[in-house]
């Protein structure tokens, strides 16, 4: 079933929660809401079709011709996707909703005309590219010289926030399939790593939230 435009009255709240500099882009667009786990960009296809994030998180992520993917990103609201089919090219990477989600859809063409018209947004977009390449180059880094445990340490150590009692917790909750897809290796790998770290008195877990009873070895 194709996903229903937002009613009109919402919108403005809507836009509200963005940027200044994202709010004009995304007032171009279409709002639309998309029930959980729908695919909006497919690796490989043609489109030039960007997504701005109101409501819900999308994880982008890329998968082999075996079904196993790797997660390369989860963005919520005030980011965006799609913007590197400026260049023309296929998709990178896949794009679905991790929960039920609100976006604005702005086809390629107007996201064009803003980019004209907005040289601050442009400046912004560049940023963030830069920003994302980074990040890539951090991933590649970590897959090529970090072993699995090495990576479940940078994931947690980068996803946790400090609590009022110091305890820092992973923010986000996670099975250990999404862990594995976002380190690069098995869920049962990560099963066996993460009940060494509770047993070790490292790590606590309740409900599929992670928090850190002490800082986790360099090397495990």
């Amino acid at each position: 079933m194709p996903p229903a435009p937002n009613p009109p009255a919402a919108i403005a709240d809507l836009l509200g929660v963005l940027p200044e500099s994202l709010r004009a882009l995304a007032a171009r667009g279409t709002v639309r809401r998309y029930r959980a786990n729908t695919t909006l960009i497919e690796e490989g296809d043609r489109g030039d079709t960007l997504f701005v994030v109101l409501r819900g998180s999308l994880r982008i992520y890329c998968a082999d011709p075996n079904g196993r993917e790797i997660t390369l990103a989860i963005y919520g609201p005030g980011e965006y996707v799609g913007e590197m089919s400026l260049d023309g090219g296929a998709r990178s990477a896949s794009v679905s909703t991790e929960e039920p989600s609100v976006c604005a859809v702005v086809s390629g063409q107007s996201l064009r005309q803003h980019l004209a018209a907005s040289p601050e947004f442009t400046l912004e977009l560049i940023r963030r590219l830069i920003r994302r390449a980074r990040l890539a180059t951090e991933s590649a880094r970590s897959l090529a010289l970090l072993d699995a445990y090495g990576r479940l340490a940078r994931l947690f150590d980068g996803m946790a926030v400090a609590g009022p009692d110091g305890r820092r917790t992973v923010a986000h909750r996670l099975t250990h399939q999404d862990i594995a897809q976002r380190i690069g290796c098995s869920r049962e790998l990560v099963s066996r790593l993460l009940k060494d770290l509770q047993r070790g008195g490292y790590v606590a877990v309740d409900a599929r939230r992670y928090t850190l009873l002490r800082k986790l070895p360099a090397k495990w």
